[in-house]
């Protein structure tokens, strides 16, 4: 037998332990630089004792914990004793802006969420629901960027920008050509004066020139004007940025093998070194780094063999490999412990194998 009640009874809410979300609004969303780049929202939740925080979510989060709720409760399930109408979600989306998708989600998301937290006290005290709306320690240590919907529509906020000095500030020139191999990275053109911002490590410096803020390998530029001792942070990877938080960039060592030779790039991304990529990630990255579409990922094992990497379990496994075969390697402490050998999808020869 079904419980045909949807709307909670408030004798039974009043039960509800304090911790308990009751509402949640979506107050941005942020663009993730990753090994990909997606897009989050910045959630505000409110729990029955007046708390409130925010979480950052995707919306591949929001669609497996549906599909478990689905799975869980409803009707067509007929898994369990209990069943409800569950909201419904937004589709997936496949093509098109990845912004411009995110935007138009959030009126969906937003009464996706009031009605999921409108559903019997039973279904909010479910671990899929507790678990998605709870702050995780990430989630705490984000700095929010904007929360430009969260704000009053009357709100003005006066903003006078200080008089800059541009020829005391810290700054470089390019001495040679340097073209980006993602979003994170800088367009150089010789001759062109880049404004520092921070060291990202020993090698890599971040800065802007022509409206363009990004970041590029110091060997291409001429220092003019170094940067202050305490703007640096050489040894993590991680300085503060104008609002107070710590930015993270890990450095991907990547090699493509071709018959002429190996072309070597070293590749950002926002994401601490402990980050493990999916496959599909992986591959994305390296098809637009190094503008080939029919390539193959590979690794180097322990024994110094490659090994072709086909899926999730594969990435793992390289990952684990490394921890401990590189352990007695000296590398930059924020550059990722494996390294990725990219080649064409047809080419056997690397796997020294006869057919």
């Amino acid at each position: 037998m079904s419980l045909p009640q949807q709307l909670r009874d408030e004798s039974d809410f009043d039960q509800l332990p304090d911790n308990i979300p009751v509402s949640a609004t979506i107050a941005d969303v942020e663009e993730k630089k990753s090994f990909i780049v997606y897009y989050r929202f910045v959630i505000e939740v409110k729990t029955k004792g007046n708390s409130k925080y925010l979480i950052y979510r995707r919306y591949k989060q929001f669609f497996t914990l549906h599909v478990s709720l689905q799975q869980k409760y409803s009707p067509e399930a007929q898994s369990g004793y209990y069943t409800c109408q569950l909201p419904i979600l937004p589709g997936k989306v496949y093509m098109g802006n990845k912004k411009e998708i995110a935007e138009s989600r959030i009126p969906e998301l937003n009464n996706y969420m009031k009605r999921l937290l409108c559903l019997p006290t039973w279904v909010l005290l479910d671990d899929l629901i507790r678990m998605f709306f709870y702050q995780t320690e990430s989630d705490s240590q984000q700095i929010p960027r904007a929360l430009r919907r969260l704000r009053p529509p009357t709100r003005r906020v006066k903003t006078i920008k200080p008089k800059t000095d541009l020829l005391s500030a810290p700054r470089a020139e390019a001495v040679f050509d340097f073209s980006s191999s993602g979003r994170l990275e800088l367009s150089l053109k010789a001759g062109d004066v880049i404004f520092l911002l921070r060291r990202v490590n020993a090698d890599w410096l971040e800065g802007t020139v022509k409206d363009q803020t990004g970041i590029f390998p110091e060997s291409f530029v001429k220092i003019i004007k170094p940067l202050p001792e305490n703007e640096s942070d050489e040894e993590g990877g991680a300085s503060k940025n104008g609002n107070g938080a710590r930015s993270s960039y890990s450095c991907l060592r990547c090699n493509m093998l071709k018959p002429e030779g190996i072309d070597t790039r070293d590749i950002c991304v926002e994401e601490d070194i402990s980050v493990q990529p999916s496959y599909q990630e992986l591959l994305t990255r390296m098809r637009d780094v190094f503008q080939v579409e029919d390539i193959a990922l590979n690794y180097r094992d322990p024994e110094g063999d490659v090994i072709r990497v086909l899926d999730d379990e594969d990435v793992a496994l390289m990952v684990r490999e490394s921890k401990w075969t590189g352990s007695n390697v000296k590398r930059p402490v924020n550059q990722f412990p494996w390294q990725l050998l990219v080649t064409h999808s047809n080419d056997l020869s690397v796997y020294n194998t006869e057919y």
